[in-house]
Parts: C-alpha cells; structure tokens; sequence
C-alpha cells in the first residue's frame, strides 16, 4: 500500500503524494490551502475544517466551547469540556484527521489507489511519549497506519533539499556542513540544526516550546486589541461585559490580521457586538498597524531568534559556523522575524520558504516514497563508576516502523557502593553524533533511573539489571530492577536524535560503507577548529556519581568504601591497604572516618591525632 505525507498540524493539516518523481501536494481549493485543525460540535453533528473556522468569524456560535481550535495541543488531557459535553482530545484529533483524509480523496489531483491508508506523519520535537501515543490512537480511529513518526524540521529539510533542481549535487556540496531549520507555526517553535554527514541528514541538537507558537501570539493581539477597545469606549475593567462567543471571534480575526501584516503597514480590525453593556458602540473597530504589531509581539519574537542562538552555541558552534539557516512556517514571514534572522544569519545564508504552509508535508511525502528509515543519532550510554560510559545502544541503530517494538537490550550492573541503599542508574548521549565518541566528549543527560539496594550487602554483589528497548513512537522505554531488593525504577526518554539517509532516496544507493551505518565518520564528525569538544563544566556544577558497574572490578569501588569490615557479608572480603589503586588510598585517607570520634578525615575538630600520640600511641590509623 501506498504511504502518503501527513503533515498534522496545530494550526493546519495537510496530504501530500509523491507522483512521478513529483511532490503532489493535495490541499482544498484554488489556491490549494491547508486544511484548518479546527473542529466544531452541533448537536450530534461533527463539523471540522474551513467550515469550523468559519463559525468563529460569525456570531452564531450558541454557547462558547463547541469549536476547538488546534485537538492536538489538547493529547496530554484525559478529557476537555466541550459545549458541557466531556470529550476525549484523541477522539477530536480522529475527527480532523477523518475529514482531511475524505477531502482529500475527492481532491482531482488526488492519484486514486487503495485509498489513503498509510503515512509518515510529522510532529513537534518536544511532543512527549503519552501525546504521541494518543496521536497514534486517534489516527487508528480516523482508519489510518502511521507508518513513522519524524519531526517536523526535519521533513521540511528533506523536502527542502528533495526538491531542489539537481539534489544530489546538492547534498554534495554541502556534506560536512551544519544547516538550521527554523519551523515557527501556529502552535510551536521547532528548531532542529542537522550536519549533512556522509550523505546523511544527522540531528545535532533539537529544542521546541508551544509558549511562542502563533497561537500564543493571536491571544497577545487580541488582549491587546480588546483593551485598547475598552479604553476607547471609556469603561472600566469591571464594565467591559463581553459576549461569550466574542473573544473567539476576536482571536481568529487577530490571527488573519498578523497574516495579512506581513505584507501591509496597516490592518483594520472590527468584531459585531463585541460587547453586551448598553454603551454608546458594542462593537470593536481598531486600526492596528504593523509597528503596533511588532511592539505587542516584540518580546516573543526576540526570545524565539534568542533559542536559536542558544540551541547552536549549546553545540559549541557559533553562528558562522551554519550554512543554511531553512526558516518555515507561518511566523517567519513576518519581517521582525525575518530581520532577526537576516542579523544572525546574513540574508544569504537564510532561505524563507516560500511552501512554507507545504514543506513538512512533502518532506514527509518524499520520506515515505524514498522508503528513509530513521536511524538512532548518538549513542545511548550508561554512565558507570569512576566517570566512564558504556555505550548500550550504538548510533546508527534503525526505529522501528507501525507496530514494531525493537528487541530489549538487557544489561546487568554491579553496584559498587550500596551504603546509601540506592542503585544509581544514568542514561546520557554524547553531543557528538555517530559512534566515532571520545571519552572527553561532553555528554547531555537522557534520564536517572534510581533503585533501592541492600546496604549490607558486599560491595558488587547486589546487581541491577537494565532494559532499554525503543517502539515505534520514537520512545525509548529505560526500566532498571535491583536483584535482592527487588525494586524497580522506570522512565521514558522522547529527546532523542535521528538521521536521514538523503543520499540513498535520491540515487538509491548509500554514501555509507556496509560496516558504517551510523550517519558519521570520525572526520566530518569533528567541531570546527580552534573550539574544545567538550563544553567546560559550570561553576559550582553537581556531577552525579553512578554507583554500577560493567564488571565486577575491585578498583571501581570507593576507597573509603573498602575498609569497613565486611566479613560475615554475603560475598564479603577483607581488603588490605596494599590491594587498593592510587585513587583508592586517596580516598581513604579523605573519606575515611576517623576511627576514634568518627569524623571525616581533616575535620578541625578531630583531635584524636595528637591526643592519642601524647599518649604514646605512636601512630593514628582510620578504620579498617
């Protein structure tokens, strides 16, 4: 069966097919324009699309609630309350989906198979597991397969760069190099930098936030229409009693006057009836012009062109270092946005889309055709005792597809310390992308995973067993349990990197060696000269110190840990001074309490030293 690109968006949703080496893009009407995510309820009647958006224009709408703007920011609810009716967010999201997938078949361009059955649907970089379990749910509903899951920045690189005149050259060309994406929609800021690697799209780093989406501006607008509105008609706070359905109205008209500000000075904005008190005018009819625009919005906008300068010096580059910045969406058509780009970027390295309402959507088509599976960026390692890191899952590893769960790989710690009574687990990645990783490359943390254990158990007896295994919503599913204690500890991990291979859809044969699937050769891998690959620790910076091990090895356990006694312990052993590393005897001799008053080593107070040599002791030794 055929899969399509699905682009399930905030604010609009859209199909895409691939046609003869063509990206079909199967929108509704003339100007062949997305389908609003929009849902409304009537009775029992189920009105979703342009026809829903439409009744927030009008002043119609009987009770306030019954047309949702945007299901899917609404998946981490268990129900919402619509028109008094409790809903299921899943079940809204099915009932958009339903309606673009009908509209879209009838669509004449549409090229008729089977049907629309199956897709590669996109989605935020930041959705977690429960979201993206319940998107998957609600397209099972709606009767559709979601085949892979891939980030929207992603697909729109990849339809970007698919598309060009001669692809492969272009991929050529820019192999080594480092391109951020910056997809700014309705309902979030999605920011993805990526390394061309080997003919490979690679992810480097990913940061999203819905708190700077253009849904969030829309609601800046029109609070700030609406006060400017009620300072006009001369009320007071208390007074301006508005009608119910009036703000809802009021906020999409504020979203078509941000649009339509993108190309104009200035946008006359009037809602019927604003107001229900018995004033001289209840409507409201405010001139808003584009510098107007950009002071009520200003701070958004500088904080989203402030994340993407943060997400690339966070991969200790600078902003030199990008080749292109792909900037999508229908935020980055505004020209405060544009300019800030423009400054960080220069205007020739910042390319605005100009299918930016189309991109992810043929991205995704173009992924779906070229059969591109994601593969796993960067190793999942597990830190261990005495600062090392075992890699688990080796970059380059391939994500499931619809309905695969990927084999657990089970993994038995030692703990080398169990005085606390905690296990201490400790998932991370290298920043560096591939498997060429050195051990002083810096790491960023996936997840901690704590267990309870036998303190009076020998040093590397109690074990602790790991299971990580990855299913088809991208999630990594970590679950450590203690052998003795029998405790467990379990945690879900979405913020993980993926690449692309770009290189094989376009010529169908791959830049990689048949031993190197891994997105990355220890050369292209490398930072750009004259930085450090690893970043320095902060001041005053915590590190967490894992207590496991891979193997039973006397030298991973701590100095001062050694010399209590542990004979009449379950695997016990008396461990003398000459058996202990360099490391070791160090950390006695600063660790160890003192044997006499049980302070720490150095402790001012501690004067058992000198006490017990005045009486002719000799010597002072800590406790064995």
């Amino acid at each position: 069966m055929e899969v399509f690109g699905f682009d399930f968006g905030t604010t609009n949703s859209l199909i895409t097919q691939v046609v003869g080496g063509k990206a079909i893009v199967l929108g509704q009407g003339t100007d062949n324009e997305p389908y609003p995510s929009v849902v409304c309820y009537e009775g029992d009647s189920v009105i979703c699309g342009s026809e829903a958006k439409k009744r927030l224009m009008t002043h119609e709408i009987g009770v306030i609630g019954n047309v949702v703007r945007s299901p899917k920011m609404l998946l981490n609810r268990e129900y919402v309350h619509v028109d008094g009716i409790p809903r299921r967010p899943r079940d809204m999201v099915a009932d958009v989906v339903k309606h673009v997938v009908s509209s879209t078949e009838k669509d004449p361009r549409y090229q008729h198979g089977q049907g629309i059955g199956r897709a590669v649907v996109t989605i935020p970089v930041d959705m977690d597991g429960r979201q993206r379990r319940e998107l998957r749910e609600a397209f099972h509903q709606a009767g559709l397969v979601i085949e892979q899951f891939v980030h929207e920045p992603m697909a729109a690189l990849y339809g970007y760069l698919r598309t060009k005149e001669d692809p492969e050259s272009e991929i050529r060309r820019l192999e080594g190099q480092y391109l951020l994406v910056v997809d700014w929609g309705g309902g979030t800021l999605d920011l993805t930098l990526c390394q061309v690697q080997n003919g490979m799209l690679v992810q480097v780093r990913n940061d999203g936030t819905d708190d700077l989406g253009g849904d969030v501006m829309d609601e800046a607008i029109r609070r700030e229409v609406e006060k400017r509105a009620v300072e006009a008609a001369g009320l007071g706070a208390e007074e301006a009693d508005v009608n119910s359905d009036a703000r809802l109205r009021l906020l999409a008209r504020a979203e078509e006057a941000k649009i339509k500000l993108s190309t104009r000075e200035q946008e006359p904005i009037f809602i019927h009836d604003y107001f229900r008190n018995e004033h001289r005018d209840p409507n409201i009819d405010v001139l808003l012009t584009r510098s107007e625009l950009e002071e009520i919005i200003g701070q958004k906008v500088r904080q989203g062109i402030r994340r993407a300068k943060t997400l690339i010096e966070a991969a200790d580059l600078t902003t030199s270092d990008i080749s292109l910045c792909l900037a999508t969406g229908g935020i980055v058509n505004m020209p405060a946005v544009k300019s800030g780009l423009y400054e960080m970027f220069g205007a020739t390295r910042v390319e605005i889309s100009d299918r930016g309402f189309s991109i992810i959507s043929e991205g995704a088509a173009w992924i779906a055709h070229d059969r591109a599976r994601l593969r796993l960026a960067k190793n999942i390692e597990v830190h261990v005792a005495r600062n090392a890191y075992f890699p688990v899952i080796g970059a380059g590893y391939e994500m499931p597809t619809a309905g695969d769960v990927s084999e657990a790989e089970r993994l038995t710690l030692y703990c080398t310390d169990p005085r606390d009574g905690v296990g201490k687990v400790s998932l991370l990645a290298p920043t560096r992308h591939g498997r060429q990783v050195q051990p002083n490359d810096s790491r960023q943390p996936l997840a901690s995973l704590n267990v309870k254990v036998e303190p009076t158990m020998a040093k590397l007896f109690e074990r602790i067993m790991l299971d990580l295994e990855v299913d088809d919503n991208l999630i990594l599913h970590a679950t450590a349990k203690s052998a003795i204690k029998g405790d467990s500890d379990y945690r879900p991990i979405h913020e993980l990197e993926f690449g692309l291979d770009i290189m094989q859809g376009i010529t169908g044969r791959s830049m990689n060696g048949p031993q190197e699937q891994t997105g990355g050769a220890e050369g292209a891998s490398k930072k750009p000269e004259g930085r450090s690959s690893q970043s320095d620790q902060p001041v005053g910076g915590i590190l967490l110190r894992p207590n496991v091990a891979r193997q039973e090895d006397i030298s991973l356990v701590p100095g001062e840990a050694l010399m209590q006694k542990e004979m009449g312990r379950p695997g016990g052993h008396f461990h003398r001074a000459n058996e202990l590393t360099d490391l070791q005897r160090d950390e006695r001799a600063s660790y160890a309490p003192c044997s006499y008053c049980g302070r720490r080593a150095g402790d001012p107070k501690c004067r058992c030293l000198s006490e017990q040599r005045g009486k002719g002791l000799g010597s002072f030794r800590v406790s064995r």
